[in-house]
């Protein structure tokens, strides 16, 4: 018998591996310069770019006219002198501006914020004819300019007779499609069991939308309430076109009143202190509720 010849294992070609490339230590000087330019460095000009003329606003409050006007700039004031402020307050009727504001923002903030609810709702858990046109006309809407439709405002508010009075203000921005949006976007992520274990429990849509839907979206709702909360204080060009009478002016429209009572170089650190009086109590506002915003905007962003 012959001899058998050894068995040839033949085996398979290992791939090539690409040398690692040494990773940068955390507190290595290319990390930290990595770190800075595109972190750190973004973020505070970011930040300087939106605090600076805030600051500057709140420093000249509390200046005199001859610390504003002059050739030789001074960042900080002399004195904390608070009698812009006094002025300001005494000047104009500041409290009337201030009910103003507070009647409007609250009514138009409730209603948007409801109708984005029942819009958003609807768009997702109601069946009926040409609904995605619906949605689409809403995205139509959130990409207008907001200024191309204040003359026909304008015009059928002050044929209803609507002109200087609240609900003329309140009325033709009740309607948002950046809630309406953002709601719907989020509605489409909550889990279709819990809307089937409530209808088979015998719960309609009305009950359904406030006692699981509402309930379960909460940062979302928020974040929709904080936002028209913010526009409906700041709005400035709408309440100055509807109203010319200081009886039904809001705080930012009560300002040109106050640059028209101090026309000269005089009156700059008394509009900073008015302008400081209208936006401090929605910067309070937002600063506390602000997690809303960040909780409710990536809400459903992440999935499983």
């Amino acid at each position: 018998m012959s001899a058998q010849s050894p068995a040839v294992v033949v085996l398979p070609a290992q791939p090539q591996q690409e040398p690692e490339l040494p990773v940068p230590r955390p507190f290595s000087r290319t990390n930290l310069l990595r770190t800075l330019a595109t972190g750190y460095v973004p973020l505070i000009i970011a930040t300087l770019v939106v605090f600076l003329p805030l600051l500057w606003m709140l420093l000249s409050s509390f200046k005199q006219p001859g610390e504003i006007v002059t050739t030789d700039l001074k960042i900080l004031p002399d004195s904390l002198n608070l009698e812009n402020y006094a002025t300001a307050m005494t000047t104009v009727p500041f409290a009337q501006f201030f009910a103003n504001s507070l009647i409007v923002t609250a009514v138009g903030s409730t209603i948007k914020v409801v109708l984005a609810v029942l819009t958003a709702y609807a768009l997702v858990f109601v069946r009926f004819p040409f609904k995605n046109v619906i949605f689409v006309l809403i995205l139509v809407a959130l990409m207008v300019p907001a200024q191309v439709s204040i003359l026909p405002n304008y015009i059928l508010i002050a044929g209803m007779g609507g002109k200087n009075t609240l609900w003329g203000i309140v009325l033709p921005g009740l309607g948002t499609a950046f809630g309406t949006f953002l709601l719907r976007q989020h509605f489409l992520t909550l889990p279709p069991s819990i809307l089937e274990a409530a209808e088979i429990d015998g719960a309609g849509h009305w009950r359904r939308l406030w006692q699981i839907i509402v309930p379960v979206s909460l940062p979302s709702v928020a974040t929709v309430a904080l936002v028209t909360v913010v526009s409906e204080w700041n709005d400035y060009i709408w309440p100055l076109i509807i109203t010319d009478r200081p009886e039904t002016m809001t705080l930012p429209v009560g300002l040109t009143l106050l640059q028209n009572s101090e026309g000269n170089g005089s009156g700059w650190g008394i509009l900073m202190a008015g302008a400081v009086l209208v936006i401090v109590p929605i910067l309070l506002v937002f600063a506390a509720l602000q997690r809303y915003i960040v909780a409710g905007l990536t809400q459903g962003s992440v999935t499983g």
